[in-house]
Order: structure tokens, then sequence, then C-alpha cells
């Protein structure tokens, strides 16, 4: 067997798999662990991958792998060859049905709880074969380095290597339970606000200070005290349910509460301002049959969410 002989037998795709998840994750164990294989098992294919090509894929220290200049250049590569071998597995498949394979999304956690779970289920129905891995999390994440093909977001957005699909908006409230309303009365104009408890976001930069939109377009302010500080929407929702004070909240995480009159909305004619939503798609999965799928059928579906506004918005 000559040398270049050898160099094809020994560089597998799944050898090639394990490095570029290893230079995307920089750290061994983590890839392990999202493998459910053994660290050993990474580490052997990525010393075999280095022993074919020649050269040394990656530094190491006590914490962390980085990537060489070497590894950097053939990180690029073997990402292009990846897509392509998926791809071509997702055309040579019957083209009337979904490709099988999983989907990874990442979704903030109290908009994926009340609703994106449930569309999920729906989409799975409809397409048995895809499975589909659902994160939730209020953080944000990386993409690529965690492994996800798309991404739920609310709210501005920074990932401008990222495609994006705009959703809509989601429009907020202004909301309180009876209790705290028979305490404090109830406010007929923002300045009416000043003696209410609030509950305020601690993950939230500025949730001190309210902002309301009036029926005139003009935005009012008005200052959110209280003893209440939380860092995640269902505990925001069960906050106000309980009395604990008042808040802005998606029209998606309390609209049962609303309906069945366990909590009001205060000052109708005044919200606060809607919030962005969108879709992020990696671009080397974009063109993956199963995550097109997903992304065509959550653009539509997210029309059910109550509170969730359409928009012809663009994509990028």
């Amino acid at each position: 067997m000559d040398q270049l002989s050898a160099i094809s037998a020994n560089v597998t795709l799944d050898r090639m798999r394990t490095f570029v998840r290893v230079a995307e994750r920089g750290s061994l164990s983590a890839v392990a662990r999202e493998m459910a294989i053994g660290q050993s098992s990474v580490t052997r294919h990525i010393r075999e991958l280095e022993e074919a090509l020649g050269v040394a894929l990656f530094s190491r220290t006590t914490r962390r792998v980085a990537l060489t200049a070497e590894g950097e250049r053939y990180y690029a590569n073997a990402v292009q060859i990846l897509r392509l071998v998926e791809q071509a597995g997702d055309e040579a498949r019957d083209t009337g049905r979904a490709s099988a394979g999983t989907v990874r999304v990442s979704c903030t956690a109290a908009l994926g709880v009340r609703h994106i779970s449930r569309l999920i289920f729906a989409f799975q129905d409809r397409h048995p074969d895809i499975a589909v891995d659902l994160g939730l999390t209020d953080e944000r994440i990386d993409l690529v380095r965690d492994g996800v093909d798309i991404a739920i977001r609310l709210g501005p957005l920074t990932d401008s290597s990222l495609k994006r699909r705009a959703l809509g908006s989601s429009r907020r409230v202004l909301v309180g339970a009876p209790a705290c309303l028979e305490r404090h009365g109830r406010p007929t104009t923002p300045a009416d606000l000043a003696g209410f408890e609030g509950v305020r976001m601690s993950n939230i930069a500025g949730s001190d200070r309210l902002t309301l939109e009036g029926p005139d377009g003009g935005l009012h302010a008005a200052s959110l005290g209280g003893r209440l500080r939380v860092d995640h929407g269902l505990a925001a929702r069960e906050a106000y349910l309980a009395g604990r004070g008042i808040g802005p909240a998606h029209v998606w995480l309390v609209d049962d509460l609303l309906s069945d009159g366990r909590l009001e909305v205060l000052l109708p004619d005044h919200a606060p301002p809607a919030v962005p939503l969108n879709l992020l798609i990696v671009p080397e999965r974009a063109g993956i049959a199963r995550v097109r799928l997903l992304v065509e059928f959550l653009a539509e579906a997210v029309a059910t969410i109550p509170g969730i506004e359409r928009s012809s918005g663009d994509s990028r």
C-alpha cells in the first residue's frame, strides 16, 4: 500500500467527525459525553488521525485542547467534507419522505416549555423518522460549538455568522394578580405604578425600569422596585400568580392565566414594547433535509402561539 492509500484508509469519517467536534467544543471529555463513548476512544481517534496525516492537529494543556495552524486549515476542509457527505446521503434517499436522523434545537426555556415542545411533538407526528434533541436554556450558547442545528431566540441578535429567519414579534403586557391589585388599587396611568411592588428579572439589564408604549406611540417610563428578582420566565409567572408583584410578561407566558382571571392586564392601553422572535440556523446545516423540514414547519407553526405576531421579515 502506498503512502496516499495508507492515509486514505486511516482518515475515516468517524475520526474526522470526532476531530470536528473536539475542535468545536475544545474538550475531549465533553465530546466523549456527547458521543456516548469513552474519552479514551476520543483520544485514540484524534491520535490515529494525526498519525495518518503526519501533523499535530491540536496543542494540549491540562484543561483544554486548541487547534494548531495545521488543525485550523484541516478543520475548515473537514466541515465542508462532512456536510457534503450528509447532504449526499439525504439526496440518495427517497425525496418524497423525510430524512431520518436527529435535529438539535435550542430554545429559551419558558417558551420551550410552554409552547415549542408541543410544536415539536406535532412535527414528529408528521415526520416519525426524525429525532429532535430539544435543549432549553436562557444562555446565548454557541450553536456550532455545542452541535446545535437551529435556535429559537427572543430579543436582539448578535450572531452575524448564522442564517436568520424572522418569525415575528412577541407581544407583551403588564400583569398582576387580583390580590395584588386589591392591595394597591388598579392603576389608570403609568404614574400610578409608583406604589407597586415589581417582580424583576435578574438576567435582563434594566429590569428595574419599565417602559410602556401608549396608544399614541409615545413611550412612558416608570421605576419598578420590589424585593423579588428571578432569572427564569416560569419563576416570574409563578410570582405574578402568587401576588408577589406586577411586571411585564410575554402573552404566551400567561395567556391561560389571563383567560381564567387569575391574572389581569394592567393599563391595557399601555404595553411594554414587543420583542423580536427569530430562528437561527447554522449555515452548514441549512441544506440538510431534516433541518430544512423543521425550519419550515416552525416558521409556520409559531403563528399558533398566543401573542406572536407574524412578520414578513427578511432572512439571511
